[in-house]
């Protein structure tokens, strides 16, 4: 009985601890974000990574998410003769919550595992202490490109998904299960709100910033050499798509 006691105590004061770790992080970031030099050229790249090369996943994964919402919204809702209300159904689900957290998650284990494997990397063959003897802190060169990446790029990726989903979405219902192209046009914006685009973009922002900070602390604290990689790449990606999905909540708790 006093093990158990004793395990709970133990998960708990980790998990304070790592909590109190990637807020540390948190605001050694921000405050290395403001503070020059500023590695544009890195920042350039990181973006280029995780943005560009992102492209052809939110493809796939918001376009076909935007199909499977219309096929199946559609077939529900003629059987009470409210089919005309499909595009409203597929547009504000995509842009408010499928379109952020889908993009979040396809992004996390795309790029968040390789951002902790590479500084997992570094720092088991110690390539990390070799830039703290150049008199380089860490957290400026590897973290900030990383993290102002995440920040910048996911927006960007959310509102590409937003446009595919809808797309996917009218080409279901028009094309496949014959609705009305013009009244399925109508209906799609009839009813939305800039803050329906506006609340899917303030959430990638911060699922960026989640992502990114998440990979990047759990590859610098890596322990064990390669099979401490392996572990860091799994938990950094286990850990920002389940932070993701509870920020969600209270995001949309917020916004709404």
């Amino acid at each position: 009985m006093i093990s158990v006691f004793e395990n709970i105590g133990i998960f708990f004061l980790a998990f304070f601890e790592a909590t109190g770790t990637w807020f540390t992080m948190l605001w050694r970031t921000a405050t290395w974000a403001i503070r020059p030099p500023f590695e544009g050229r890195e920042w350039m790249r990181q973006m280029v990574r995780l943005g560009v090369d992102s492209i052809p996943v939110v493809f796939l994964t918001t376009m076909f998410t935007g199909m499977v919402m219309a096929l199946q919204t559609f077939n529900g809702f003629q059987r009470v003769h409210a089919e005309n209300f499909v595009g409203s159904v597929v547009a504000l689900s995509i842009l408010r919550e499928l379109s952020p957290v889908l993009v979040g998650l396809m992004v996390t284990g795309r790029v968040g595992s390789s951002m902790a494997a590479e500084i997992g990397t570094m720092r088991v063959t110690e390539q990390i202490d070799a830039l703290k003897a150049l008199a380089t802190d860490p957290v400026q060169y590897l973290f900030v490109p990383r993290v102002i990446a995440g920040i910048v790029m996911l927006p960007l990726l959310t509102i590409l998904g937003d446009a595919l989903g809808v797309w996917g979405g009218y080409l279901v219902a028009v094309r496949l299960m014959g609705a009305n192209p013009v009244v399925y046009q109508s209906n799609t914006f009839q009813f939305l709100d800039v803050n329906d685009l506006w609340s899917g973009i303030v959430k990638s922002a911060v699922f960026g910033l989640i992502l990114t900070l998440t990979g990047c602390v759990r590859g610098y604290y890596t322990t064990g050499g390669a099979e401490g990689v392996g572990k860091a790449t799994t938990s950094a990606v286990v850990t920002a798509s389940v932070i993701i999905l509870l920020a969600d909540f209270f995001l949309t708790k917020l916004l709404f």
